[in-house]
């Protein structure tokens, strides 16, 4: 069934000014600088945005040194999400997205510009069932443009998609603007700490992330599927979709996001660097890993990496119950 997030995300898209800019993917590796910083043990992800995102990255200003393949010259952001593969004869194989598309809601609703140095995850990397899923995240996979089907709306679909398999996710629309804490709006009439903003009584309501990804498959699945697909993600089920993302954009642009309240529609936000839609100003084809020599991009290698790592922490937990 259709997820009613979703639903309410379109029709209120009618009367609710976005901006959005096409992002293009340079490099799948086995780090994530939010949740696994230091380390190079993460399952695979699928990078989009500042190519200067690395296992310390934190803030803004790092990014903003790096290439952006984002569409808008003004995105340095580092957009994340855990790598779609093609599992046929025990062979992983990525899947590069057709599109993705980072989308910013519900602007003039937002009291204040996307903080520099924000950074945000949705989604739960763990969940194996449809009752793991951050319900406010809006996870769901189906076919772009083909009839709705009755399934988990975090599962894949059961047959093969005419057009595109799609995915969308929603990130945290409140921040703290002091500790860079966040939160998923929510209706005050149920929560007693929310003020009218919606949000926490020490938050204030920003511009909504999302992210909508596509899949083309019918190049490497010409005779489609019934049932499950042949697809895995790097983290699990699909079950498992999370998103990561760190702020990158240029303080003028993301002010400019707030610029016209009236705005009811698709926003244009230029920049100091050109027009929302001028393309990267370095070259997105000549972005590329900042740390090549480190982590990896190979499936088996992540998985021996994160084994490795997991049984090191059994080996040192072992050696200090008996320090």
């Amino acid at each position: 069934m259709r997820s009613s997030i979703l639903f309410s995300t379109w029709a209120a898209g009618l009367a609710q000014a976005y901006t959005v800019t096409n992002v293009d993917l340079f490099m799948f590796k086995n780090i994530d600088p939010i949740m696994l910083p230091g380390q190079y043990t993460s399952h695979m992800h699928s990078f989009f945005g500042s190519d200067a995102v690395n296992i310390n990255t934190t803030t803004s200003a790092e990014l903003q040194k790096g290439c952006s393949t984002a569409e808008n010259p003004n995105d340095f952001s580092a957009y994340w999400v855990p790598t779609l593969y093609l599992v046929q004869n025990g062979t992983h194989t990525p899947i590069k997205p057709m599109r993705f598309s980072a989308y910013y809601e519900k602007l003039n609703e937002a009291e204040i510009a996307i903080p520099q140095d924000f950074r945000s995850v949705a989604g739960n990397a763990t969940a194996q069932s449809q009752s793991g899923v951050e319900d406010k995240a809006g996870i769901e996979w189906f076919c772009e443009g083909d009839p709705s089907e009755d399934k988990d709306e975090a599962a894949f679909p059961t047959s093969t998609c005419s057009t595109h398999l799609q995915t969308l996710l929603l990130f945290h629309d409140c921040v703290n603007p002091d500790t860079l804490e966040s939160a998923y709006s929510q209706n005050p009439h149920y929560y007693s700490n929310y003020g009218d903003n919606w949000c926490p009584n020490d938050m204030k309501r920003i511009p909504q992330p999302r992210f909508s990804i596509r899949y083309d498959l019918r190049s490497l699945l010409p005779d489609g599927w019934e049932g499950q697909p042949p697809l895995e993600l790097a983290c699990g089920s699909s079950y498992c979709t999370h998103g990561d993302f760190i702020n990158g954009w240029l303080l003028e642009a993301a002010e400019n996001m707030l610029a016209d309240p009236t705005k009811y529609e698709f926003f244009a936000v230029d920049g100091p660097k050109g027009e929302y839609n001028a393309g990267s100003v370095c070259g997105a084809e000549n972005a590329k890993d900042s740390d090549p020599t480190h982590g990896t991009s190979d499936y088996a290698e992540s998985v021996r990496m994160m084994k490795t790592s997991a049984a090191m922490k059994r080996h040192l937990a072992k050696h200090r119950r008996w320090a």
